[in-house]
């Protein structure tokens, strides 16, 4: 599948934006599909527990302005109505990427499961989940929701934060969309010294004598 966006992502989030604009228009053209040729198969008295939509092998390219910016794949995709609260599920992992100009890979977002529920506008994330942002910073967890509503980005699990001149570690992680602006408690890290002269000392014992010689 091809999809095209007109409005270029700016964010690690816009790529879950896109994500869910795809499905959304596959889920579409799905439900548009001729049912002349349909069969009824047998009532199923209670439907909550099987999907409205399936989809197995999903692989997707997203183009910008006609130059494709955007790679997602999901091994297995479901849709559940019926369930309460509503959810898109992605059991078998999830993996979304973005390309700069010269098609190299400058974000990523990729997890074991994923899930997305629709009317809340949220999104979780589990298992191994690895998101680098356009800042070339890496973040590792086990668990990550991302809040529409709330235009936030958090987890309590343990986190891990790789960039080019710090490194932190923590739990309850808190950040803006972009993760550019974010906290984590607990934490732990590295960071780079200054290069700076230390400034030199007295000497106590020559600070004596000057101020034996200053009495006398």
């Amino acid at each position: 599948m091809r999809y095209r966006i007109t409005q270029p992502v700016k964010s690690i989030t816009h790529i879950f934006s896109v994500a869910a604009v795809v499905m959304a228009a596959a889920t579409l053209s799905l439900q548009s599909c001729d049912d002349s040729d349909k069969k009824i198969g047998p009532t199923i008295g209670v439907r909550d527990s099987l999907p409205v939509l399936q989809s197995v092998g999903v692989s997707t390219l997203i183009s910008d302005s006609g130059i494709i910016r955007y790679k997602m794949i999901a091994e297995e995709w479901y849709i559940y109505d019926k369930k309460e609260p509503q959810y898109w599920s992605f059991e078998k992992g999830l993996f979304l990427e973005r390309f700069n100009e010269s098609y190299q890979v400058d974000a990523y977002i990729s997890c074991d499961t994923a899930y997305f529920y629709n009317q809340k506008h949220l999104w979780e994330l589990r298992g191994r989940v690895l998101v680098k942002n356009l800042k070339g910073e890496t973040f590792k967890t086990s668990l990550l929701f991302w809040d529409q509503y709330a235009h936030r980005i958090y987890s309590s699990a343990y986190m891990e934060i790789d960039g080019e001149t710090r490194k932190l570690s923590g739990y309850n992680f808190s950040s803006n969309e972009q993760m550019t602006d974010y906290i984590i408690h607990s934490s732990k890290g590295q960071f780079p010294l200054e290069d700076h002269t230390p400034t030199p000392q007295p000497d106590p014992a020559i600070m004596a004598q000057q101020d034996s010689v200053v009495t006398q």
